[in-house]
C-alpha cells in the first residue's frame, strides 16, 4: 500500500504573535481552529501556537521565542533569510484582493500575469514569509 497523505499545513515561526494573529485572521480571513492554552484572560491572548484554517488552506503560527526570551525588537537579518519562503493560495478575484490588501494598509504591487498564464499577487506578512495570491490568467 503507498503512502497516504492528506493536506500540509506549514508552520510559521513569528516574533509577535497577537501581531501575526490579527493579519492572518483580520485582514486574510483565517479562522481558529486551535491554539496553545497560555491564555492572558485580559487581553484574550495566547502566546505559543495556532492553527489557522481558510476554506482548504491551513496555516500554524509559533513564537519565535518564548515567554520573556523575545528581544525589544525584530531581527532585520531574519526577514532577509526568509526572503526564499513564499506561500500561495488561490483566489477567484486576484484584483478585488489586491484592493483589499491595499485598503487594510498591506504594501503590494498590482497583481501581474507571469508567462506561464497566472495571475499572481506578491507581499509580505510582518515577519518576512512571502505570500503570493494567484489565479489562472
Amino acid at each position: 500500500m503507498a503512502l497516504q497523505l492528506d493536506g500540509l499545513v506549514p508552520l510559521l515561526q513569528v516574533f509577535d504573535m497577537p501581531e501575526a494573529v490579527a493579519f492572518y485572521r483580520d485582514v486574510l480571513g483565517f479562522e481558529m481552529v486551535e491554539h496553545s492554552p497560555e491564555v492572558e484572560a485580559a487581553e484574550g491572548r495566547f502566546f505559543h501556537w495556532c492553527w489557522l484554517r481558510r476554506g482548504s488552506a491551513e496555516l500554524m503560527l509559533n513564537t519565535l521565542y518564548d515567554a520573556g526570551e523575545r528581544p525589544p525588537i525584530r531581527d532585520p537579518m531574519r526577514a532577509e533569510r526568509l526572503g526564499d519562503i513564499c506561500l500561495y493560495m488561490g483566489s477567484p478575484d486576484v484584483d478585488a484582493a489586491h484592493l483589499w490588501l491595499v485598503s487594510n494598509g498591506v504594501e503590494c504591487d498590482p497583481p501581474v500575469v507571469t508567462g506561464y498564464g497566472m495571475k499572481q499577487l506578491y507581499f509580505r506578512d510582518r515577519d518576512g514569509y512571502g505570500l503570493c495570491i494567484q489565479m489562472r490568467a
